[in-house]
């Protein structure tokens, strides 16, 4: 692939790399070490909180300390301007970590005994990412774009897990002749509108796309209409205030039956059963097109391990990265989040996702279109707006330009 990302972010890099690691980190009055842990994922925070505790008992002299924070990628960024960069982080697997990387703000992992262990279909994703010979992160987490659905109203409406787009619309149409609301959405945070827009893009822009745009070859006003088009479609039969309910609320809805299905990723399942423990939860692909063979799960590296380049205590980062790469703790965490192995043998065999795993065994798997996208373009806020004012052609035509815009300053 070519490289699909510039460097727009290497005067911050640069600067903030040359003030050095801040982080929160150093000796705790005890002697211990106290290393800072920045995280991306709510959804996670409880689960990590069980994995620090247990580390903590194996390694006394080392503390470490969780912080998540909203809108992470935007807190780390400005964090590392001003030199304070958290020792450990975990992050998505997106453009933002790899304009991180590229610009010096991980250690180099490549030759790293972990890289063997960790499935390398994965490191292939975040190495285009960065694209500077470097492994520098070591992924832990995969997940899944999905459509989630009550498998309870499913049956009692006698409905079949679509695999083309047509029968997705006969499926959403026979739950509202039934007097049910097809989708919740909570596009009141932009961010919540990215995966059915994934879904969606991923199968049908065309596995050049990125490719031809940065050569000039193609552009959004050409391949994405279709998308644009079904993502306007599927908001129409949602029956709640899209603008402004959240992503929590939106999940709490979804677990307390106020929908038959939600357009959203694996990573939510943990949240809607806390929220409803007695719901049971199904998942499948969403079907973008009306050839089934050609429709794909949208899957990436959920959650990556990294270590600032500038870290005061390498060492103890480093045994706190190798324990949660760890085959039992893998474990522990792919159960509670309802994700899938990065490493190697370990396995998801929950039933609430057990019809995904048919896409991994057969490779039928594509990545998130969004980890593709410049920064600079702010991509979720343009979709946010777009499903406000329902202006196709301005979309894509604000895509385009956002597009050559960012590219222009690369």
């Amino acid at each position: 692939m070519k490289k699909i990302l510039g460097t727009v972010l290497t005067g911050v890099l640069a600067v903030g790399l040359l003030a050095g690691c801040g982080g929160g980190s150093g000796a705790a009055d005890d002697g211990a070490v106290t290393l800072e842990f920045f995280q991306f994922k709510s959804e996670a925070v409880s689960t990590y909180d069980k994995l620090i505790e247990k580390f903590e008992e194996e390694n006394p002299g080392i503390k470490i300390e969780q912080n998540h924070v909203p809108e992470s990628d935007t807190v780390i960024l400005s964090r590392l301007s001003q030199g304070d960069v958290p020792e450990i982080v975990a992050t998505n697997g997106n453009s933002v970590y790899g304009e991180l990387a590229r610009g010096g703000a991980f250690v180099d992992f490549t030759d790293d005994e972990h890289v063997e262990r960790i499935i390398p279909a994965y490191i292939d994703m975040i190495n285009q990412l960065s694209d500077n010979g470097q492994t520098n992160a070591l992924p832990h987490s995969a997940n899944a774009n999905t459509v989630l659905y009550n498998k309870t109203k499913f049956e009692q409406l006698g409905l079949e897990i679509p695999t083309t787009w047509d029968e997705y619309m006969e499926v959403v149409e026979t739950i509202e002749a039934a007097g049910e609301t097809p989708f919740y959405s909570a596009y009141g945070e932009a961010w919540t509108a990215l995966p059915p827009f994934n879904a969606l893009a991923s199968n049908l822009h065309g596995d050049d796309f990125f490719e031809k745009r940065h050569a000039e070859e193609t552009t959004f006003a050409e391949r994405y209409p279709e998308v644009a088009e079904k993502m306007l479609t599927m908001m129409e039969y949602t029956d709640n205030d899209v603008f402004g309910t959240n992503y929590n609320q939106a999940n709490t809805a979804f677990a307390n039956g106020e929908s038959v299905m939600y357009m959203m990723g694996v990573w939510a399942i943990s949240q809607i059963q806390n929220a409803n423990p007695d719901i049971e939860i199904g998942a499948f692909a969403l079907p973008a097109s009306n050839n089934a063979e050609e429709n794909r799960l949208v899957s990436g590296v959920d959650t990556l391990l990294t270590i600032s380049s500038q870290a005061k205590h390498p060492e103890e980062a480093m045994k706190f990265v190798s324990f949660l790469l760890e085959e039992e703790n893998v474990q522990f965490y792919i159960d509670e989040q309802k994700l899938f192995s990065a490493v190697e043998n370990v396995f998801q065999e929950d039933p609430t996702v057990v019809d995904l795993q048919v896409h991994f065994e057969e490779g039928t798997i594509t990545s998130f279109a969004d980890h593709y996208y410049f920064p600079g373009m702010q991509v979720e806020n343009l979709i946010q707006e777009f499903l406000i004012n329902k202006d196709i052609e301005q979309f894509l035509q604000t895509m385009d330009n956002e597009w050559d815009k960012v590219q222009a300053r690369q």
